[in-house]
């Protein structure tokens, strides 16, 4: 396994589609990384949306997604949010297809990754085979982080490395990373992943920044998508 002829690679994932994403892709794309974006669309242009009172959560218009993410994923993160292992089977389907039909139509591109929503247990095996037997999607991440680099076999319930929120253990292994030798046997991934406006209670844009920069432009890492990494595509 390569990364096209690398074997490391770093990618992010980032949920809900919060006008937050603005800054944090000039962050990216002033040190040539890529993420992917998980979006709901049913909630895109809401103003009403917190995560408890004093996050401000403001959803990006539906008119400006192909402008925002330009150069970067955007994925399924279901039409409302919900915990899909709560919803019948059709329910489910619903969610996860109508967000996907629905956001193709405004990138003008095929999607075939997701992010499962909500907090706690928010996937099983029974939703992911679900999801895998009835749509295009081919990966779907959920928010059970690992600590490790290993490539896994089962992409519909994808684990990523690290949640952006645990910035010390994050720091640590963009430094372990980086220090890693790898090769076509032992390929490594770095995934970081997050929410856009968990940045602004406690200012950590110049941090999260200064690791970015750290991680950048080392000349045996690819930076990509998530299905660029994930899928090769």
């Amino acid at each position: 396994m390569n990364f096209k002829g690398k074997y490391k690679a770093l990618t992010f994932s980032y949920d809900d589609g919060v006008t937050q994403d603005i800054r944090l892709i000039g962050i990216f794309n002033k040190y040539g990384l890529k993420g992917t974006f998980n979006l709901n669309s049913g909630l895109l242009g809401r103003r009403d949306w917190l995560a408890n009172g004093t996050i401000r959560q403001y959803k990006v218009l539906p008119d400006e997604v192909k402008d925002v993410y330009a150069g970067h994923e955007v994925a399924v993160h279901t039409v409302t949010h919900p915990n899909l292992t709560l919803l019948t089977p059709a329910g489910a389907l619903a969610q996860v297809e109508d967000d996907r039909k629905a956001l193709e139509e405004l990138v003008g591109y095929p999607i075939c990754g997701m992010a499962y929503p909500c907090g706690g247990v928010n996937n099983n095996d029974a939703v992911a085979s679900l999801i895998a037997e009835n749509t295009p999607i081919r990966y779907a991440r959920t928010i059970t982080s690992n600590g490790l680099f290993l490539p896994q076999t089962n992409l519909m319930r994808f684990e990523p490395t690290v949640y952006h929120c645990e910035f010390e253990k994050m720091a640590a292994l963009a430094d372990e990373f980086l220090a890693a030798e790898a090769d076509e046997e032992h390929p490594k991934i770095f995934y970081i992943w997050g929410h856009a406006y968990e940045f602004d209670p406690a200012d950590s844009w110049d941090r999260f920044e200064r690791l970015c920069a750290r991680l950048a432009g080392h000349d045996d890492v690819f930076y990509g998508t998530n299905r660029e990494v994930l899928l090769g595509l």
